[in-house]
């Protein structure tokens, strides 16, 4: 007999080698029928593989996580059976599960076109309904070299060149064989509802220098209440593409004469941009921050010294070199080493300490061109960097204080559904990672027990630390449930030691600081365009580049529009007048396409009495107003706002 231990501590004993599948069965028969995958000691499996000795367990629904993975998981499987079927010829790259759906990647005979989904769709569908058993094999690397070669499958025959023998398993449902992990459904019979949604190049293994593959994107449901839900989601998510709205809007362009992935802020996203920079270093300056600018360059060997080069080399651009033999820099692709030169470039003692530098500071990474979306990935970013100094005693007090700006950061954009991930070393791989177990152990001490005293509930993930350190990570999930990745907390021992960082203690010795890499914004590119996506472009008040626009409906009023205009900038009201030749009605549907929360409407009946008629954006009609009196709602309005942090 073995004994299984349950999320709420409960034990139970099974015999050995019973499967999860049974475990559910054993408390109930709707359980069996609703779990897709189970967690065995921390590792995902399949529902069918025979558990052999004592466990701790947990049986993932459809709402999991690990169970959507396993679902999208056999999906892409099917995808690839149904292509196999389809199109015999075709040869088979990879197929993981993403974050919303899967796709495979494929070397085909002739291309795939948006014309080809639908008999993709209903071919899966076919397979689904025969309900074929998933069946895991583990597998000789001599084996797997046969099996793929008879089928001439040269990427999967790469693959496994690189695999070591006795960790090579297989996955095989129907007349389909995948060299693959797992985990996987029992069967194919939960697939209800297919979408292939969209077609793309994508180089073999990310190289430019290699084939570009297709790679096929779908999704798929248990039910086609849920793939509609899904779709209509997709079609909310379109109109608020940030890349759309931002045109709209005239925030942000880019330029191929500039170059792929570097943008450029026009007026008014310069204005969104700085609103938010200026937000930012208000809240820091409250919490002792100092800041610093530096180099957008740096010598080679200040990231050799870091680690970076070592780790991102391959990802940065290439080297400049000078006239003068031997010297190279490089585009900076971090801040942070520059910020250890400005801690070194003074004696610090233990009194000083902490020191924290704070820096909006562009950096610059090779992105792919393939892999280059809008604002959020492109080649040239801004971080909100800083870097905290401290003791180890002040440690985890930095890190809750970090987490307080985060925490005002979302509460005044409305990010309030946001979940955190601790991400940790995994230690069966060292060699990823720079710096000592106890240092290790140090920092991820700290992040765990900041969480546990904030009482934040984080998910703990193994082996996705920096390699410099462990971090805290903040998930937003914004207006329509869509998540992303937002702002870092990272502790780290390893660069101070690397730049050989150093304060004088209360005992005249030297000693290593701690440093904190910090970024609530992540970098400013990333955070507007889901800004944008969140908001659909309807910006808080006291944010939007363009607070009012005036309409004055015929020509004759814009000498009292300019007028309006001015008494309300000088009370730093941001304003606009719409004196084109256009009737009133064009003018305020213009206007609402912009998203401007404010619109005055002035004519001969305005101009007599010095009011001006209000329109607020989503609202309507609000009413005439004199100017003061709308000046003071607008301000109040924005005192309101702002006061949910300056509180904090």
């Amino acid at each position: 007999m073995i004994k299984i231990t349950f999320p709420d501590n409960s034990v139970r004993e099974y015999a050995k080698g019973t499967t999860a599948l049974q475990i559910a069965e054993s408390i109930s028969s709707r359980l069996a029928q609703d779990v897709l995958a189970a967690t065995v000691n921390e590792e995902v499996w399949d529902l069918t593989r025979s558990i052999n000795e004592d466990a701790a367990i947990k049986l993932h629904k459809w709402d999991d996580e690990e169970a959507k993975h396993a679902f999208w998981h056999t999906s892409a499987h099917l995808l690839a059976e149904a292509l196999q079927e389809l199109y015999p010829t075709t040869k088979f790259g990879i197929g993981p599960a993403i974050e919303n759906g899967f796709y495979y990647d494929i070397d085909p005979e002739n291309p795939i076109k948006d014309t080809d989904f639908p008999i993709i769709e209903a071919k899966m569908l076919e397979l689904a309904a025969r309900k074929e058993a998933i069946k895991r094999q583990d597998i000789s690397k001599e084996e797997a070299m046969k099996l793929f070669g008879e089928r001439n499958e040269e990427y999967k025959l790469e693959l496994i060149n690189e695999l070591t023998d006795g960790t090579i398993t297989t996955y095989t449902q129907g007349a389909f064989t995948d060299l693959c992990r797992g985990p996987h459904l029992p069967t194919t019979a939960p697939i209800k509802a297919i979408k292939v949604l969209s077609v793309a190049g994508a180089y073999w293994r990310g190289d430019e220098k290699r084939k570009q593959l297709t790679r096929l994107y779908a999704i798929t449901f248990p039910k086609k209440k849920q793939l509609d839900e899904y779709l209509a989601l997709l079609e909310e998510a379109k109109k608020r593409d940030h890349r759309k709205v931002g045109k709209e809007l005239e925030l942000f362009t880019f330029s191929q004469a500039v170059g792929q992935g570097l943008p450029l802020w026009l007026p008014r996203g310069t204005q969104l941009r700085l609103k938010l920079e200026d937000f930012l270093k208000r809240i820091q300056k409250k919490y002792g921050y100092q800041q610093v600018m530096t180099p957008h360059i740096g010598s080679k060997e200040l990231y050799v010294t870091s680690g970076h080069y070592a780790k991102y080399g391959k990802d940065s651009f290439q080297p400049i070199t000078t006239p003068q033999e031997g010297e190279e820099f490089l585009l900076r692709p971090m801040n942070c080493p520059h910020h250890c030169e400005i801690f070194k470039a003074f004696p610090r003692s233990y009194k000083d300490l902490p020191i924290r530098f704070a820096e909006f500071g562009t950096v610059y990474r090779y992105e792919q061109s393939g892999e280059l979306h809008g604002l959020t990935r492109v080649r040239g970013f801004t971080q909100d960097d800083a870097h905290l100094f401290c003791r180890p005693d002040q440690l985890k007090d930095e890190f809750l204080k970090v987490m307080d700006i985060i925490f005002i950061i979302f509460k005044a954009l409305d990010f309030d559904n946001f979940e955190a991930q601790i991400s940790l070393r995994d230690p069966s791989n060292s060699e990823k990672y720079i710096g000592t177990d106890e240092n290790w152990d140090k920092a991820e001490s700290a992040i765990i027990e900041s969480c546990a005293e904030k009482g934040l509930k984080a998910t703990i993930k193994t082996g996705e630390a920096a390699f410099y350190g462990p971090k805290l990570d903040f998930m937003v999930r914004d207006a329509i449930g869509r998540r992303w990745q937002l702002g870092t907390i990272q502790v780290d021992y390893n660069l101070p030691e690397r730049f050989n960082l150093e304060y004088t203690g209360e005992d005249n010795q030297k000693h290593r600081p701690v440093m904190i890499h910090r970024a609530p914004f992540g970098s400013m590119e990333r955070f507007i365009a889901v800004l944008i996506e969140h908001t659909g472009g309807k910006f808080p008040l006291w944010l939007t580049p363009d607070q009012v626009v005036i309409l004055p409906i015929s020509e004759k009023f814009n000498d009292y529009a300019r007028q309006i205009a001015e008494e309300l900038e000088e009370q730093d009201i941001r304003v606009l007048v719409d004196d084109r030749n256009e009737k009133i009605g064009r003018k305020i549907r213009d206007n609402e396409m912009k998203r401007i929360p404010y619109m005055l409407v002035v004519g001969e009946k305005e101009a007599e009495n010095n009011e001006v008629s209000v329109r607020k954006q989503g609202e309507g009609d609000k009413g005439s107003m004199k100017i003061a009196t709308f000046a003071s709602v607008l301000t109040e309005e924005v005192e309101s706002m702002m006061n949910q942090w300056k509180k904090k």
